[in-house]
């Protein structure tokens, strides 16, 4: 499952009708803008587009996982957004049921009180470290070589 997959029967529930997705996917993402400016919204049959114009990769990354982790979306595209290359390396993990931030941490780190950095990449899409759910998508910032 890559970045732009989603989960649809899992996530925020936002909106009952799909004729008020694209005004609550925006005002959710907006709430806690990544860093996406002139942000554009539309939403058709599950899928997001996205439009605007990121200050980085990762505001682009962010704005993604708000939009995907939405109940109701399936699938996010993100053509429209204009983005900087980025040397950054980012990983993407889909929270199993009984996952806590610390053992994704120790998964991929190695050491569970590396759970900060995790949530640290993801502030955006995760509220309180302790409050995530199966099936949300989350980034993870890998090491560079």
């Amino acid at each position: 499952m890559g970045l732009f997959d989603f989960a649809k029967g899992i996530g925020h529930k936002l909106f009952n009708k799909d004729a008020d997705a694209e005004e609550k996917i925006r005002e959710h993402i907006e709430q806690n803008n990544p860093g996406v400016k002139d942000l554009d919204v539309s939403y058709q049959d599950g899928v997001v587009s996205l439009g605007g114009s990121a200050d980085d990769a990762a505001a682009m990354e962010k704005a993604v996982l708000m939009a995907g982790n939405v109940m109701g979306v399936a699938e996010v595209k993100a053509d429209g957004i204009q983005v900087p290359a980025s040397s950054e390396k980012v990983d993407y993990y889909v929270i199993q049921k009984g996952d806590t931030l610390s053992a994704v941490a120790k998964h991929f780190y190695g050491k569970a009180s590396e759970y900060p950095r995790i949530f640290d990449a993801n502030r955006e899409v995760i509220k309180d470290p302790d409050l995530i759910f199966p099936g949300q998508k989350i980034r993870i910032p890998l090491d560079q070589d």
